[in-house]
């Protein structure tokens, strides 16, 4: 990680309420989102726990939330998460929880079916992602939905998808190894743009 949690945590407290209207709002962005739902959906039949860990504004969870027995909202910044709970509150969605968690202390201990995660892995370290994919799939999930940012070649380094100084993205290849190593099978595997994708991981 080429910040530390606080630092982090600090940036997207300062951006969280125009998060949604100025952030991540590319073509690729949005295709990785449609994908995540749909490969979460699919897994769904209106009684699974699915934990949004890096959740952000809720973009993911809150859209699964209708489908799902339960959501649970897991992030960094205090001002996303604030951002999220004000959006689930204004749709009057009873079956959420949000709290304080990271990818390898996602402060979380009860049952979960599906973990999802979308464009926030990616400031993890190789190593760290390892670690973070082992910790999530210890809790037991089937499903494991990951939308990043990550190298399906060489990246371009005049046109990044990514800012260097902050983020950490990894091969789609260790990403695979960290999938199986922790007992996924992937299921799926979707370029947007040859530096994002979404990988569905499936327990053995």
């Amino acid at each position: 990680m080429k910040k530390s949690i606080d630092e982090h945590a600090a940036r997207f407290d300062d951006v969280a309420a125009e998060y949604d209207d100025e952030h991540n709002q590319t073509d690729e962005y949005r295709a990785c989102v449609s994908l995540v739902l749909d490969h979460a959906r699919d897994a769904l039949s209106g009684t699974e726990t699915v934990l949004d860990v890096g959740c952000g504004t809720g973009a993911i969870g809150l859209s699964l939330a209708e489908d799902a027995g339960r959501v649970v909202f897991r992030d960094i910044s205090e001002g996303m998460l604030d951002e999220a709970r004000r959006k689930a509150e204004e749709a009057g969605l009873t079956n959420v929880e949000f709290g304080e968690g990271t990818f390898r202390e996602p402060n979380y201990d009860g049952d979960v079916d599906i973990v999802v995660s979308n464009f926030a892995m990616h400031h993890l370290s190789d190593e760290e992602k390892r670690e973070a994919i082992d910790v999530l799939g210890a809790l037991g999930p089937d499903r494991i939905v990951l939308g990043d940012v990550m190298f399906f070649g060489e990246p371009d380094p005049d046109e990044p998808f990514y800012s260097p100084e902050v983020d950490d993205p990894s091969t789609v290849g260790h990403l695979a190894d960290c999938f199986t190593d922790a007992g996924y099978a992937l299921i799926a595997v979707e370029p947007v743009h040859d530096q994002v994708g979404v990988l569905v991981g499936e327990r053995v």
